[in-house]
């Protein structure tokens, strides 16, 4: 994947609210695409969105992808109704530590994004430099 096109932010603002939204979004289509734990039809349209090949506004409106992410979401809540109160009590704690971490990460790349660029280009002064007439 890293010799094809990706996609930016700004690709996703057909459904995306806001950039803060878009720049989320991308970064969960990467997960998605990159996890090897994910596979099948949910990897599949990651990967096709990321690339260009297909809108995020095309693959919500597919159903063999969305049929896809109901069965994933399936399996997660059943899995969360079989933990044990312990189970489910260090599962909140990992996702508290997860969710900083996450927070944090946010906080520095839109920092990063935010920031004024120190490779500014500037054209020559008007007046060829001599200051005011």
């Amino acid at each position: 994947m890293s010799n094809e096109r990706q996609i930016q932010d700004e690709d996703l603002m057909d459904v995306a609210h806001d950039q803060e939204q878009a720049h989320r979004l991308r970064k969960a289509l990467k997960v998605l695409a990159d996890n090897p734990h994910v596979g099948g039809k949910l990897q599949e349209m990651a990967k096709e969105v990321l690339a260009g090949r297909m809108g995020m506004k095309e693959a919500i409106e597919t159903p063999r992808y969305m049929d896809a992410l109901g069965d994933r979401l399936n399996q997660m809540r059943r899995a969360a109704e079989d933990q044990t109160m312990e189970e489910r009590e260090e599962s909140r704690a990992k996702f508290a530590d997860w969710q900083q971490k996450q927070e944090e990460e946010e906080d520095r790349e839109r920092a990063e994004r935010d920031a004024p660029s120190l490779n500014l280009v500037t054209g020559p002064r008007r007046g060829g430099g001599r200051g005011h007439r």
